[in-house]
């Protein structure tokens, strides 16, 4: 088995994989803080999808939106949360594990695969940290809309080393 790769080393390669940049970090677009760390533990706000050159990514799914695009708008909306956790901590080697993550997906009163939609975030986040904490308790719900017109939010719950 060969030597053990850091967070940072698996994001690089999960990015290039994908033939994606990192975005940048989010500013707040209410009167919220986007990360608050309490002792070892990190609570991101509501976190959007947005891609490299900062453009949100709108739309409703069941609608104007297909469930590949959510999915991808959810794994941009990772990128994002990720990119706030390296802004706020200097490095995701920080982070021990994903504790719990919630997902709501902008959908039609028909659409019912918020499951697959947020799997986006999720496959994303196992990707960098691993199986076993890259892998957390999670919901995924529906809702009639979503700031900005987006079709998913996310916020997580992360351990962190203090």
């Amino acid at each position: 088995m060969g030597p053990i790769m850091s967070a940072e080393t698996r994001l690089a390669e999960k990015l290039s994989e994908l033939g994606l940049d990192m975005p940048p970090a989010p500013e707040p677009k209410g009167l919220y803080r986007p990360l608050v760390v309490v002792g070892d533990m990190a609570y991101t706000s509501g976190h959007l999808p947005v891609d490299a050159a900062g453009r949100l990514v709108t739309g409703r799914v069941g609608d104007d939106v297909d469930i590949p695009t959510a999915t991808h708008a959810a794994l941009l909306t990772g990128l994002s949360i990720l990119a706030t956790l390296r802004g706020e901590l200097g490095s995701l080697d920080r982070i021990r594990r994903l504790v719990k993550l919630l997902g709501a997906v902008n959908g039609t009163a028909e659409f019912t695969e918020q499951p697959a939609v947020i799997n986006g975030c999720s496959q994303l986040l196992a990707d960098i940290f691993g199986p076993d904490a890259g892998i957390a308790a999670r919901s995924a719900i529906g809702v009639a809309s979503l700031p900005l017109g987006v079709p998913v939010e996310i916020e997580a719950v992360f351990q962190v080393e203090v």
